[in-house]
Parts: structure tokens; C-alpha cells; sequence
């Protein structure tokens, strides 16, 4: 079941934020599987009404989300939320149900395009495909992320599921866990200071 999870997230800081960043992802970034509150997003928020506080997390991410879908609502959620930043996560659906490459690479450009039109700064997720969807295919997978991140000298976050562990990682062993937000969320830290500023 695909599941919108529309979130502003720690609401009270609302009155005094200045900017908005919009997640916009899918099951990865919506927090599928552990409350939403331990989500990567929810802790970056939390972290972020510590050390800058002018800003808020909007989480517009959507389990079961592909770059497609993502195109076709990008507009709108930039319209409704006018976003300072955008952290897209977009792209492992598209790649898991065998997608064109070709196609991602539009998809998630338009989204970029969009969001850079808008005035925002963007942070770019790029994602890994499992091994058996075979060398050639992962290969031109993840590459879609790199030429994008040039295309449009955005700031790349290659693999945010870097270095977790097996045991950090659900019984479908593609979302982590509760225990690996943390991690997540200092990755998706690091690359987002730059833009912070």
C-alpha cells in the first residue's frame, strides 16, 4: 500500500522557521517499516532545531514512490511548500522494477530542473541496486546520478545506505532499521551543511 506521508515535522518550531527543506522520496525517506518519528527525517529535524534553527523539515516522501511519480508532483509540492532546499531521494523503485535508465535520468532531471527554477538548492540521493540485477544494468543505474549531480552542479550524496550493516536492515533486507536513522541522518547531514549556509 503506497502510503502518502506528508509530514511537518516538529510542528512548534514552525512559528519561528524561515526556511523550508523538503524531503522528497520514497518508502526509504517516508520511514516505511518504524514510527516516523525515528525516521532520518525526523531526526534531521531534530538536530537542525538545534544548530539552525531558521530552518524546517517538510517531508513529502511517498512509499512506493518512482522519479516519475516524483515529476508529476514536484510542482506542486514546490508551489505549496516554496523550499529554501530539496533533498531528493528518488529513483531505487524505478531501478528495482527494471526501469530504462534513460528514462530515470529525464524524470529525476525535470524534478532538479524544477526545483532549481524555483529558487531552491538541491541535494541529490543516488542510490545501489542488489548484485543480481546484473553489472551492466547497475552500472548504468547508478551512473544516472553522477551525470545529473554535473549536469545540474548539484551537491551528490552518492549511496546514503553506505556502510550499514545486515542486522541494521528490515526482514526484507532493503529498509533499515531504527537503529540505522541515525547514521542515515549524519550522512544526509554532511552533505546538507554546505547548502546551509
Amino acid at each position: 500500500m503506497f502510503i502518502l506521508l506528508f509530514i511537518v515535522l516538529c510542528l512548534p518550531h514552525s512559528a519561528h522557521a524561515e526556511k523550508n527543506i523538503l524531503v522528497f522520496g520514497d518508502s526509504l525517506s517516508a520511514g516505511y517499516g518504524i514510527a516516523v518519528e525515528e525516521s532520518w527525517p525526523s531526526l534531521l529535524q531534530q538536530e537542525l532545531a538545534r544548530s539552525h534553527s531558521k530552518y524546517l523539515v517538510v517531508n513529502a516522501s511517498i512509499s512506493g514512490e518512482t522519479a516519475l511519480g516524483g515529476r508529476q508532483r514536484i510542482a506542486k509540492a514546490l508551489q505549496q511548500h516554496q523550499p529554501a532546499i530539496v533533498i531528493l531521494e528518488l529513483g531505487v523503485n524505478d531501478g528495482l522494477r527494471g526501469f530504462s535508465t534513460a528514462d530515470i535520468e529525464t524524470n529525476l532531471g525535470e524534478i532538479i530542473g524544477r526545483a532549481i527554477h524555483s529558487g531552491a538548492k538541491v541535494l541529490l540521493v543516488g542510490m545501489k541496486l542488489p548484485p543480481n540485477y546484473g553489472e551492466p544494468y547497475i552500472t548504468q543505474f547508478q551512473n544516472v546520478y553522477q551525470r545529473l549531480a554535473e549536469k545540474f552542479h548539484v551537491r551528490l550524496l552518492p549511496f546514503f545506505l553506505a556502510d550499514l550493516a545486515p542486522e541494521q536492515f528490515q526482514a526484507d533486507n532493503l529498509h533499515p532499521t531504527r537503529e540505522a536513522q541515525p547514521q542515515i541522518m549524519r550522512k544526509v547531514l554532511k552533505e546538507l551543511k554546505p547548502l546551509l549556509r
